[in-house]
């Protein structure tokens, strides 16, 4: 695709990117077992709610915009969905045997393209969603991330901003596809080297994205702000500490099993975390 010609998908909206292909211009009929899904589909959840939604209202009114499908290139005889996969499913439930499409010649890069515009213009993705979308279009088909900004109609600084996201452990990711984590927790969450343990709190504190902040301050401490204890043992209670309370510790003892607990705190969120802590439990 010739950069110049790329405008802002979003912008544009589905119909002029089908009149940018071969469509035909008749609807046509088509069985719903001779459809199957876009192998190039970022939406990989469906939410059973608005799925339910969705099916009565086909039960009531029919499919009112017809699903957008090209030939598949597995099977002769069947039509690989570009855009409209919800309805088909949907479709299914309120028992239909057929539905109206649009058939459309195009290749790989336009079926994602396709895909990627209707679902992020109707808000469809979750971020992990999204942002796999966009990796996609970066590790298959050459995009960077400019290009990738001009097509979908977002800054370059929100494509990066998801792409980070998939740097996220695999548990907190699926805490974000499952909508337990909003965008904006997650974004707080990379680069820490204990963000699985973080977003468990976040999602068992049921903390706002303003509350996630401040109890990260907590975890963001300094390397190497103490010098480390030469003992192995003392090293490995230093690490059990601080992965529970998330506060820097340094543990002096002597020889004769006396000595100290320095407990660090750079701001007051995290003295109030300690005095917390300890009220708490004494």
């Amino acid at each position: 695709m010739d950069t110049n010609k790329i405008k802002k998908g979003l912008g544009r909206g589905l119909s002029s990117l089908i009149g940018e292909t071969k469509a035909e211009i008749n609807i046509n009929k088509v069985s719903i077992s001779d459809l199957v899904s876009n192998k190039f589909q970022p939406r990989k959840l469906f939410d059973e709610d608005s799925l339910q939604d969705l099916t009565n209202s086909i039960k009531e009114r029919g499919i009112i915009q017809p699903v957008i499908v090209r030939k598949s290139n597995d099977d002769s005889s069947k039509y690989e969905i570009i855009a409209g996969e919800r309805r088909w499913l949907a479709a299914q439930r309120a028992g239909l045997h057929e539905v109206p499409v649009v058939i459309t010649n195009v290749d790989d890069l336009k079926s994602l393209e396709f895909a990627i515009v209707e679902n992020v213009q109707r808000n469809d993705l979750n971020a992990i969603e999204e942002a796999r979308g966009y990796q996609r279009l970066i590790e298959e088909f050459s995009y960077d991330q400019e290009k990738v900004a001009q097509f979908i109609g977002k800054s370059r600084s929100h494509i990066a901003n998801f792409l980070r996201l998939l740097g996220l452990p695999e548990t907190v990711l699926k805490l974000i596809e499952t909508k337990k984590l909003t965008p904006g927790h997650a974004k707080i969450l990379v680069g820490l080297v204990n963000a699985e343990f973080v977003a468990n709190k976040i999602v068992e504190k049921n903390f706002s994205v303003r509350q996630a902040e401040n109890y990260v301050k907590i975890f963001k401490i300094k390397k190497h702000s103490f010098k480390t204890s030469k003992d192995a043992n003392l090293q490995a209670l230093e690490s059990s500490i601080i992965e529970k309370i998330g506060i820097n510790v340094l543990i002096k003892n002597k020889k004769n099993n006396t000595g100290t607990l320095v407990l660090e705190y750079k701001d007051l969120d995290q003295l109030n975390k300690i005095i917390e802590i300890i009220k708490s439990n004494y």
